[in-house]
């Protein structure tokens, strides 16, 4: 029986992309797939069409990494409009309610703001692809369907009010993964007494990555007319910089064998808990590690042909 024949170029890496306004992420992933000629890509963490920003893309064996980044924090800047209540959270919605809003002080604002910072729980909204019973609640929704959603713990580790004028709040927000801004701004329009919603919102950070060095799908459109790859390539990053936050391991040629036997090995000085990037004695990230109870480093994801 014959194999079947992988189609596109083998390449490895991850590109910062800027998403435009209007696209919904596996549109412009899909995009990205054409313009490489890319045999695997995958994003890590989708963005709503209203929102624009950084949305990385992992190529070929990068795309082993997407579940970490998934899990990492996120930063925003993000508009919201007060005094107004939508179907969806955001700007994209009917208009559900008005309230006036000329009573509403920066003070005032700022008092409730600091009510959210830190572990609160959130209530996912039913515009989101979370499944119930199987079904995208996003799906049920368009429906009029609406079913009781558990509350889940988030983290805001930063709501820093950069502007407000009239019923326009523009804030910049570091949450941990699961933050739904859209009911962030739902929640504090409710506590206000005002309603409110998202009027626009742009992702500036993902993990170790930041609004520095995106691309837009113009640039790389123009860079695929180009007689090769080179330019487009020149424009991925090496997979272990979804990883620059974490501690590195060396290994020695011994414990390379072993580990690549899925077997863990013990490592002089190396950390006493959590995840590590692993590297062998020429430098090559091998993949990701993580630190065992007895101190010993345990394979996790590793990389086909570094080893």
């Amino acid at each position: 029986m014959n194999r079947r024949v992988k189609k596109g170029r083998d390449i490895h890496g991850i590109l910062l992309l800027d998403k435009p306004i209007g696209m919904g992420s596996n549109e412009v992933l899909q995009i990205i797939k054409r313009l490489y000629r890319a045999q695997k890509v995958g994003h890590t963490g989708s963005l709503d069409q209203l929102a624009s920003g950084l949305l990385p893309i992992c190529m070929g064996e990068a795309t082993k990494l997407s579940g970490f980044l998934l899990n990492a924090d996120k930063h925003y800047r993000s508009i919201f409009r007060l005094g107004e209540k939508t179907t969806t959270g955001d700007a994209e919605g009917e208009i559900l309610a008005r309230y006036p809003v000329d009573h509403i002080t920066r003070v005032q604002l700022e008092h409730v703001l600091a009510g959210f910072q830190g572990e609160i729980e959130q209530i996912p909204p039913m515009h989101s692809a979370i499944k119930h019973k199987g079904q995208r609640l996003y799906k049920l929704a368009q429906r009029g369907v609406v079913v009781e959603r558990k509350p889940r713990l988030i983290t805001i580790y930063m709501l820093r009010l950069l502007g407000f004028k009239q019923s326009l709040v523009e804030l910049d927000i570091h949450c941990s993964k699961g933050t739904y801004i859209r009911t962030l701004a739902e929640d504090i329009g409710e506590v206000l007494g005002c309603g409110g919603h998202v009027r626009e919102l742009r992702r500036i950070g993902s993990g170790p990555f930041s609004e520095v060095g995106m691309v837009t799908l113009d640039q790389l459109r123009e860079l695929a007319g180009q007689k090769d790859f080179s330019g487009l390539d020149a424009l991925l990053l090496p997979m272990d910089a979804a990883l620059s936050d974490w501690a590195q391991v060396n290994l020695s040629e011994d414990a390379t064998y072993y580990l690549a036997k899925g077997q863990p090995v013990l490592i002089p000085h190396a950390p006493t808990h959590g995840y590590v990037r692993i590297y062998n004695t020429h430098q090559q990230f091998l993949g990701v590690g993580e630190i065992l109870d007895d101190g010993r480093v345990a394979p996790r994801r590793l990389f086909a042909g570094t080893l």
